[in-house]
């Protein structure tokens, strides 16, 4: 397991929003991403794309119900599937953004389809470790929806 530790500034995410239990999670969660990627084209303009022309940043990012960078509680959160864009974008009409403030991150790599549950346990319950805010999922590479970057927040930033 490759585990690292990462500043990164603030940054926005603009995609679809949901919120449900978090023991139904992958329930609810799947649509959003369905919605989505379906939908893409209205954003494509206005995200962060990497040199190959695909975006740089997709995000499942994570909020508490009342949308404070908190922690999902017992009876779950909020979830968006989307893109990273700049602090300034405008998310179209039928869009979510979420600004995501500067952090510290421990960034764990894991794969969605069997070793996710296991990553996320083993860092949430390490007793040296301190998570401050909302976890969020990264998925580094478009063509590989199965491998993921957990973002375990451990500082705020600047």
């Amino acid at each position: 397991m490759n585990i690292r530790r990462v500043f990164k500034d603030a940054f926005a995410v603009i995609g679809k929003a949901g919120q449900g239990p978090a023991q139904d999670a992958y329930q609810w969660v799947a649509p959003l991403w369905e919605d989505a990627n379906a939908h893409y084209a209205e954003i494509a303009s206005i995200i962060l794309k990497g040199a190959d022309g695909a975006p740089s940043g997709m995000w499942g990012a994570m909020n508490d119900f009342g949308e404070t960078n908190g922690r999902w509680g017992d009876d779950g959160g909020r979830y968006m599937a989307g893109c990273e864009a700049d602090v300034g974008a405008e998310a179209p009409e039928g869009w979510t953004k979420w600004i995501i403030p500067a952090q510290t991150y421990i960034v764990a790599d894991c794969r969605m389809d069997y070793s996710y549950g296991e990553v996320f346990d083993k860092i949430t319950n390490d007793p040296d470790i301190t998570i401050i805010a909302a976890v969020h999922e990264r998925y580094p590479d478009p063509g590989d929806p199965g491998a993921v970057e957990l973002y375990f927040p451990v500082a705020g930033g600047k």
